[in-house]
């Protein structure tokens, strides 16, 4: 399945295209209520800054629906309609300027709504998204394969796009996930075998920031890593910017997206003279404005220090309450620890000068 990716079909979704090749958009999902307009916007307006290229709002409410369409006129990435049950509302979010509607067509109701649903979306040609959970997989799954399995989580989404299929649509993207993370890694694996549709990732429901991370980091880098994968999502509870902070890493380490620049910092020992911690996440916060590809170290003694900065393109090295600056492997300066934050923004401001 190496090349799965290269294989899918192309689907426009806004201005973005996704499929056939093109690189992998990172998808976040507004926590606000829709309704309200002002917080939606402001909400989507910092995760754009933060680098989110897809942004998904739900759709419970006819108010919400009809919010899409003010909301859309203020922001600057393709806006998805996330609609469970009420079919219509997902007719209502299209009529509105979804760029894209999500939908469980299990749990929007009989065929007939769910073929509404389709005709308004052809109509305007507007994607759907097939979503399938493993919380919600159908009983008669459940008990074919013995309880919530990746054949199961596969048959089920095939089901649902065949539904959609029958009413003459295919501008189809399809997402199957599950908090098990190994069994939502073999359930792409096998309908990455079954369908050239997109597919968007996720491990859903992986919980806060520190374990949801690593469950998405796994997760995602193994799908990722065979091929497998047109957008993705980060799903964490809390501030949903942290989402697209760890998408755009996971991408990064996985070399399937360039650009931005990356941090490494030591894990300190009882070497280290300087608040190193603290020095870190300043680094991190500081640079994410900063439009380069290169690589800063923030490393933390005399050791170890200057050796791993020289392998960055610039850093800075601790030592007892001052540290050294090391650019292009090259030891330029010491600066008192106190101004070393300011230093190497200055130095990353005028790098190519």
């Amino acid at each position: 399945m190496k090349n799965h990716r290269e294989k899918t079909k192309v689907i426009t979704i806004g201005d973005r295209k996704i499929g056939g090749g093109s690189p992998i958009l990172i998808q976040s999902m507004t926590n606000t209520a829709t309704e309200d307009v002002e917080a939606t916007v402001a909400q989507i307006l910092r995760l754009e800054k933060a680098g989110c290229e897809i942004i998904r709002c739900t759709v419970p409410t006819a108010e919400a629906a009809s919010a899409l369409a003010k909301i859309k006129k203020r922001i600057h990435i393709p806006l998805v309609a996330d609609v469970h049950f009420d079919y219509k509302m997902a007719i209502a979010a299209v009529e509105n300027g979804a760029d894209k509607i999500r939908i469980n067509p299990g749990n929007i109701g009989t065929r007939e709504k769910v073929a509404a649903v389709v005709a308004a979306a052809k109509e305007r040609n507007v994607p759907i998204r097939v979503g399938v959970n493993s919380g919600s997989l159908e009983r008669e799954l459940v008990e074919k394969y013995q309880g919530v399995t990746a054949k199961g989580l596969v048959e089920s989404a095939l089901d649902k796009v065949r539904i959609i299929e029958d009413c003459g649509y295919d501008n189809l993207v399809i997402s199957i996930k599950s908090s098990d993370v190994m069994m939502c890694v073999r359930a792409h694996e096998l309908l990455a075998e079954k369908t050239n549709y997109p597919l968007h990732v996720g491990i859903t429901e992986s919980g806060t920031v520190t374990s949801g991370n690593i469950k998405s980091a796994i997760g995602l880098g193994i799908i990722l890593n065979q091929g497998i994968g047109d957008t993705i999502r980060v799903s964490l509870t809390g501030d949903p910017v942290e989402e697209i902070k760890s998408a755009k890493l996971i991408l990064k380490t996985l070399g399937l997206r360039r650009g931005g620049i990356e941090v490494v910092s030591c894990p300190t020992c009882g070497r280290t003279k300087i608040d190193l911690i603290k020095l870190a996440g300043e680094v991190e916060e500081m640079v994410q404005d900063i439009p380069l590809d290169i690589k800063v170290a923030v490393m933390g003694c005399a050791v170890n220090g200057p050796g791993e900065a020289k392998e960055a393109d610039i850093g800075i090295a601790g030592g007892i309450g001052e540290g050294l600056l090391i650019k292009k492997g090259e030891i330029v300066r010491k600066v008192p620890e106190k101004e070393l934050l300011d230093t190497l923004r200055e130095e990353l401001l005028h790098w190519n000068e």
